[in-house]
């Protein structure tokens, strides 16, 4: 029963990207509710999935790589609900479902998503309070990432004075740019409150690499925020760094201390 949430869950955040794809070709003028209501679907979906899930592993289900990207795509989805009004009825919606289409599929492609799930004792509060805060950290690091390319795509335009398409229903170009910073400072702090929960579970040492990974996260963006706080970076480069950073957010998940939880 798990698997059909997850199937139709995807297959929601299928039709948003299918929809994107339609809008992009179409020069649609007016931001459309069509996303809101698919992501909204995929959203309840997933809960679903997860619910079941966590019942059949006995804690928040974050045993595996599979888990991990599932509960991944799960924050990103929710904190595109909490941005606000104003960014989810403009095309955000239309660039966040195809990013969590391609996790949640990829994440269904893995070898631990054929697998019954194994009830595991819990670790304890503070290990799974590290684990959830730290992947809805990166969920926003996820949508920081989603307008950051928002923001590349609409300098483009503008420079090109291609204003009679589909992207001139983009955000204004500045308010992409406070909302990518935004989003980025609000996955620093969830990723510093996440790694103090991590220290407070204890036994470190044993997790060393995944934290040494969740360090560097950390650095990462504490860079891009103080260099953007200066003003020693242009808002062009703080969204070409901020895709960079979250490709490299991607790559440390499975040293994460969570998958070994």
């Amino acid at each position: 029963m798990e698997h059909l949430f997850l199937i139709a869950s995807t297959l929601s955040f299928l039709a948003g990207f299918a929809y994107a794809m339609y809008a992009l070709g179409a020069k649609v003028r007016q931001p459309s509710r069509w996303n809101f209501i698919v992501m909204l679907a995929g959203f309840i979906l997933q809960m679903g999935f997860l619910r079941l899930r966590s019942s059949a592993v006995g804690r928040c289900p974050l045993t595996n790589l599979f888990e991990v990207l599932i509960f991944l795509s799960w924050s990103v989805v929710l904190l595109y609900f909490v941005v606000g009004a104003s960014y989810r009825l403009s095309l955000l919606g239309m660039f966040t479902a195809p990013l969590v289409f391609l996790i949640q599929l990829v994440a269904q492609l893995l070898p631990a998503a054929a697998h019954a799930p194994v009830y595991k004792k819990s670790a304890g509060f503070w290990p799974e309070l590290h684990a959830a805060i730290s992947l809805v950290a990166y969920g926003a690091f996820a949508l920081a990432f989603v307008a950051g390319v928002m923001f590349l795509v609409q300098e483009r335009h503008l420079k090109r004075h291609n204003l009679n398409s589909f992207f001139q229903n983009l955000p204004p170009i500045a308010n992409l740019s406070v909302a990518m910073q935004r989003l980025m400072l609000a996955g620093f702090v969830l990723l510093t409150l996440g790694l103090v929960a991590g220290f407070l579970a204890g036994n470190v040492g044993a997790h060393r690499a995944a934290f040494a990974s969740a360090g560097a996260v950390w650095l990462i963006y504490a860079a891009l925020l103080v260099l953007r706080r200066t003003h020693r970076l242009s808002a062009r480069r703080i969204a070409w760094l901020s895709v960079a950073a979250f490709t490299i957010v991607l790559t440390t998940l499975a040293a994460l201390s969570y998958i070994h939880l």
